[in-house]
């Protein structure tokens, strides 16, 4: 395989950083049109919204996936030295946690929509009937999905915001290559 597409000792390669920033760009415009769809009045818009919503739920989940399956079969590069011991030690576990909740946050919205009332099926972008989870029906399930995947989405979209101040810290302020290295792929020249 490429040297571009996969890890090396000091950047990410095509894979990762395409992975990287298309589920943050997605988790990040699921919770704006998730914010919106809540709050119009027109029933109409509001029930295309919610059906797009969930098509790019179940995109973003199969994507985490993906994610997950190729950063555990890849390397990730080395922190900069200048990296100082406490974010090395606390680093691994603010990735396992934004990987937790943008789990969580997909899986708890196929959970609502497995248990409500309404028993509207899911059609991922009008492509085939997504299968429920084998979950119960009924208005106290639906409600504790519901404020389940609210609390979670903030909870995640919170992750992703500190997330994103670490990464402008460290490009900005110590000025190391923690961010440029999930922009600027991995190369055969880093290899040399």
């Amino acid at each position: 395989m490429p040297a571009f597409i996969t890890n090396n000792s000091t950047r990410y390669g095509w894979a990762a950083i395409v992975l990287h920033w298309l589920i943050g760009i997605l988790f990040i415009g699921q919770f704006m049109l998730g914010f919106i769809m809540v709050r119009l009045t027109s029933q109409r818009t509001a029930f295309e919204l919610i059906q797009l919503h969930k098509s790019f739920g179940f995109l973003l989940l199969g994507l985490l996936i993906l994610r997950i399956a190729w950063r555990l079969g890849n390397t990730a590069p080395a922190l900069p030295a200048s990296v100082g011991g406490l974010e090395r030690r606390t680093a691994p576990l603010a990735h396992l946690a934004l990987y937790g909740f943008q789990l969580a946050v997909p899986l708890s919205g196929w959970a609502l929509v497995s248990v409500s009332m309404l028993e509207i099926p899911s059609m991922p972008f009008n492509l085939f009937v997504m299968p429920n989870l084998p979950l119960g029906v009924s208005d106290a399930a639906e409600n504790f999905w519901a404020l389940a995947h609210w609390y979670l989405a903030y909870a995640g979209i919170a992750l992703v915001a500190l997330h994103a101040l670490a990464a402008l810290r460290h490009h900005f302020w110590l000025r190391d290559s923690v961010l440029t290295r999930m922009i600027t792929p991995s190369s055969d020249q880093d290899m040399e």
